[in-house]
């Protein structure tokens, strides 16, 4: 059921895509729609990955404010909570649905692609949104209410780019492993 709403969403994104193409007679490969498809993925991933976070932030702020007593303290320690375990999150679905290995590369070592992922987040969730949201605030005098949206403009693709080229890139096997395999698939 759930792949069958997928490609429906899918025929769908990829239609609206193609109209709004269709005055600048640009067609977009198969590969292209592909590429453009896993980010819209990576998007989708940040939504909920956005809604697991504020339900995290939440909960906790909420137990520790019932536990330990309204402290200044809680808001943080609710915010990194709500990061790590977000990160998780966010990981465990890109994996599964974004960047899924291909059966002609090295198998991923897991942590060390969780290790990326968590320096990608960091990345951009801190050092390129706070460098936007300074130089759209404080340099260009942007509403600080709109200079989230043009922070998630810029920090999502690279965010998208630093974890697909780097976080859950996948080396090709050797020559010799990729003949074996031909090898075995051609015995069969």
């Amino acid at each position: 059921m759930g792949s069958k709403i997928w490609n429906v969403f899918e025929r769908f994104v990829l239609f609206c895509l193609r109209l709004i193409l269709k005055p600048v007679k640009k067609e977009l490969t198969p590969a292209q729609e592909q590429a453009f498809m896993q980010f819209v993925k990576f998007a989708l991933v940040g939504v909920t990955n956005t809604i697991v976070s504020y339900a995290i932030i939440a909960v906790t702020l909420f137990t520790l404010d019932h536990t330990v007593g309204e402290q200044s303290a809680n808001k943080f320690i609710a915010n990194v909570v709500g990061w790590i375990l977000s990160v998780i999150w966010a990981f465990i679905l890109s994996s599964k649905f974004v960047f899924k290995e291909s059966e002609d590369g090295q198998k991923r070592v897991w942590w060390q692609t969780l290790l990326k992922t968590y320096a990608a987040y960091a990345f951009t969730g801190l050092g390129v949104s706070n460098l936007v949201s300074y130089i759209s605030v404080d340099l260009l005098g942007i509403n600080q209410y709109i200079a989230p949206v043009i922070t998630l403009v810029i920090s999502v693709p690279i965010n998208f780019v630093m974890n697909k080229f780097w976080a859950y890139k996948q080396k090709d096997k050797k020559p010799e492993e990729n003949n074996e395999a031909k090898a075995e698939t051609a015995d069969v």
